[in-house]
């Protein structure tokens, strides 16, 4: 008889930045294995919302700026009250990067990727667990990073700065919690088509560029990115605790 390793009836599950891209494709998976999905966001989720209603899953919408500590709060009360209990946390919210060499870069855009894209992994966390330490059976942190949360692109330096700190935020919050029974990760995806990556695409230039960095030759789609995540939050990574993994189609390594 099969096991149900991916059942995640009677689970919560916060997936912040879950309107679009890997964040809605995640929100979807983890309501077809039954769980109970909170999608947090600056904006509305509605087509990510209706999609998972229209296939009997269950689904709320909580606005919350990750950047903001009183913001993160509300978003882990209204979790609980919801739902009474937070075992299944994906930090995916994020900001892009603006192109341009360091010394052009602006202060106040570093300062704002640092906001959203490092200290909001931290306030996630924070306040996450918490909630997940009250649980017998603990929980499972997913923090989305990016392939440069391993290595580094030009042009880019303050998302580098962002996605190389929520490695490290995971790899300390993981030592600190494995014997507490929270298994905190983080997931490195390559480049991948979202509706935030969409205007980079749209440049022929670009596109090509991007599609030489792995040796695919190609951008993922969101939906690739799932498998992953469902294992992590899953008993077959019961013993998976601190890793940053890529999802790059080979792309870190050479």
């Amino acid at each position: 008889m099969a096991l149900p390793l991916l059942d995640f009836s009677g689970q919560t599950v916060l997936i912040t930045g879950g309107r679009s891209g890997i964040g809605r494709a995640a929100a979807i998976a983890f309501a077809r294995q039954d769980a109970q999905v909170i999608i947090a966001g600056r904006s509305n989720a509605d087509d990510t919302l209706a999609t998972i209603k229209k296939e009997g899953g269950e689904a709320i919408f909580v606005k919350c700026d990750v950047s903001k500590s009183a913001e993160v709060q509300n978003l882990i009360q209204t979790v609980m009250k919801t739902y009474g209990r937070l075992d299944v946390a994906i930090n995916n919210s994020g900001l892009l990067p603006v192109t341009a060499d360091l010394a052009l870069q602006k202060e106040e855009d570093f300062d704002q990727i640092i906001a959203v894209d490092l200290k909001g992994v931290f306030l996630c966390m924070k306040y996450e667990i918490p909630e997940m330490l009250k649980n017998e059976t603990g929980g499972a942190i997913i923090n989305v990073g990016s392939v440069v949360s391993l290595v580094a692109d030009p042009g880019m330096a303050p998302y580098v700065a962002a996605k190389h700190g929520v490695a490290g935020l995971t790899r300390a919050a993981a030592m600190e919690y494995i014997k507490r029974n929270i298994r905190i990760n983080c997931v490195a995806p390559g480049f991948t088509a979202t509706e935030m990556t969409s205007g980079w695409i749209a440049d022929p230039a670009f596109y090509e560029l991007v599609k030489s960095f792995n040796f695919a030759s190609r951008v993922a789609a969101p939906e690739e990115m799932v498998g992953i995540l469902l294992y992590l939050a899953s008993p077959m990574a019961s013993f998976q605790a601190g890793a940053v993994i890529a999802v790059d189609a080979a792309q870190t390594a050479h």
